[in-house]
């Protein structure tokens, strides 16, 4: 074999070199670690060595830009000298130089890293032995770099905070959806319970209006019917109004030592857990778990009641809506046609929105209040307004409240201006 074809295979070999440094780099910085930690928790030995390897992910990438560099800088040497064997001073160090570029750009750039993108974890297990020896081998350098890294450190002092935000969570869990690793249920259940922290109870309190509760003075038949009539098996009892709740009725209580006795109500009734509507739900589950209770009374700042949150609303918070035997089952948001909607005026002002793929910052809690808050009046059934793009339609009254709406969403070009 003459010097020509010995210096044609140590450039083919690195150009594979090249290839392979290129590869490994995009497939470490592309892996999904939590796939591979996952591989490595079943007793993958490759899976640990990523996971090892990444950890160091300084070190690892000093080696294998150092090793890229060199490959490149010996494969263009090698390919100079042999071209201007071959093509003369003249034509030899311009020939060699384009040509030398577009091989490695093709053949150790542009296309293992092509490759390595569609299968990050897969190349990175192939990868990891070779370069842990490669590591090695290069300890001295790596040493160097990471002395230099320390100094540069301490001139430009940076405080990036690389813990995981609530909002990047978030984003994982839409990517996992989307990708097909998770349903649609196990996302919306993920997302809700990293939401679950920032809602609080006066969300989703059920307001005193719609509060089914009983007088500590109303007969037994009465509170019967209360019982048959709500479907509930636990009622706030009150003495003169509802803003003087003073315990909670279970309807096992009322039945086995109230109703056919002649104990007091007061004596049986069990003492209620009192909260304000800025309570956080996730500390108030705890809360009530605590003192084996299902209801909380809201109250505001002059000791009024707010309304109420029972077990059921929390846990809906996590899981969506429960419905039992008791129930009338209605949809809150229903789709009438294209880009039409009739809302009910009880539903989340918030989730109402999220529906329509809108932020806004509101300062009330449902519809109603924000139909009101938009007309600045207790509007009348049929009464319209438009929000932006938003065409409302009050379709229907319940006293002062607003019941249901229909909204339209008109094209962007016809917005209010």
């Amino acid at each position: 074999m003459n010097s020509n074809s010995i210096s044609l295979v140590i450039i083919v070999i690195c150009i594979i070199m090249s290839a392979y440094f290129s590869a490994t780099e995009t497939a470490f910085s592309s892996l999904n670690r939590i796939r591979v930690k996952n591989m490595a928790d079943k007793g993958n030995k490759r899976a640990e060595l990523v996971l090892k390897l990444a950890g160091n992910y300084d070190g690892m990438l000093s080696t294998i830009l150092i090793g890229n560099n060199i490959v490149n800088i010996a494969c263009a040497s090698i390919a100079t000298v042999l071209f201007v064997k071959l093509l003369g001073e003249d034509m030899g160090a311009s020939v060699s130089t384009v040509a030398t570029t577009v091989v490695v750009l093709i053949f150790g750039e542009v296309s293992p890293k092509s490759i390595a993108k569609e299968s990050p974890e897969k190349f990175a297990m192939f990868s990891a032995p070779f370069l842990k020896g490669f590591m090695v081998a290069l300890t001295p350098f790596n040493f160097l770099f990471r002395q230099w890294k320390k100094f540069l450190s301490k001139l430009v002092k940076t405080s990036e905070d690389r813990s995981i935000t609530e909002e990047e969570l978030l984003t994982i869990v839409e990517e996992a959806e989307q990708d097909g690793g998770i349903g649609t249920q196990e996302s919306d259940l993920i997302r809700n319970a990293i939401e679950f922290t920032e809602v609080e109870a006066g969300d989703i309190l059920t307001p005193r209006v719609d509060v089914v509760a009983v007088s500590i003075e109303d007969s037994r038949d009465s509170i019967a019917r209360a019982f048959a009539d709500s479907g509930f098996s636990r009622l706030p009892v009150y003495l003169e109004n509802i803003d003087q709740i003073v315990g909670i009725l279970y309807q096992k209580d009322f039945y086995n030592y109230v109703y056919h006795t002649d104990e007091k109500l007061e004596n049986i009734v069990r003492r209620p857990l009192f909260i304000t509507k800025t309570k956080k739900i996730n500390i108030l589950l705890k809360e009530l778990q605590a003192a084996k209770s299902h209801i909380a009374v809201v109250i505001d700042e002059f000791g009024g009641t707010v309304g109420i949150v029972t077990l059921e609303d929390i846990l809906e918070e996590l899981v969506g809506e429960i419905w039992d035997e008791h129930d009338k089952v209605v949809m809150e948001i229903e789709k009438e046609g294209e880009n039409v909607y009739t809302v009910l005026g009880s539903t989340n002002a918030e989730h109402f929105f999220e529906e329509l793929d809108r932020e806004e910052e509101l300062e009330v809690t449902t519809v109603s209040g924000w139909v009101m808050d938009q007309l600045g009046k207790i509007p009348e059934e049929g009464e319209q307004f438009q929000f932006e793009n938003l065409k409302i339609t009050v379709l229907k009254m319940s006293g002062r409240r607003v019941e249901k709406i229909r909204v339209e969403v008109l094209p962007q070009i016809e917005r209010a201006g």
